[in-house]
């Protein structure tokens, strides 16, 4: 009886020390937004739509990924996530457990291209425009 209270104390006293956090972390990065945002069309009017926008600091680089839900013409809901960083500008694609990241290729006006092998995301607004071959899927920002 002893001997099993001595190994069931000796076990809870491991558990205890085992779970302890180390709240120190990595002091190099800071999260400094992780909040909704107003998105203001060019009449300055708050678009409807709602974004989830996470700014961190990493060594004084930003690094800005931003999040929506988009709607396709047959009424599937495709995630997106728009990534800036110091190094490149992506879009990540997810639908049906898929992801494509495509690379900002160019920036015509008030239009974004994507691009990667046969797949371009164009983004204009609150829409996007994305060919794969002889595939074209209209998509537009839409609340969840």
């Amino acid at each position: 009886m002893k001997k099993g209270l001595s190994v069931l104390s000796a076990v809870l006293v491991l558990t205890a020390i085992s779970c302890k956090k180390n709240e120190s972390g990595n002091k190099s990065v800071i999260k400094t937004d992780s909040s909704e945002t107003l998105v203001t069309d060019t009449n300055g009017k708050i678009d409807s739509v709602t974004q989830s926008s996470t700014i961190t600091d990493i060594n004084g680089k930003k690094f800005v990924k931003t999040d929506f839900v988009y709607k396709a013409t047959d009424g599937t809901l495709v995630k997106v996530v728009f990534k800036n960083d110091p190094k490149e500008s992506t879009v990540a694609i997810t639908s049906n457990k898929k992801t494509f990241t495509l690379p900002k290729a160019e920036t015509k006006g008030d239009e974004t291209i994507y691009k990667k092998d046969d797949m371009t995301a164009r983004v204009k607004g609150d829409s996007l425009h994305l060919e794969q071959g002889d595939n074209i899927i209209e998509l537009k920002r839409t609340k969840i």
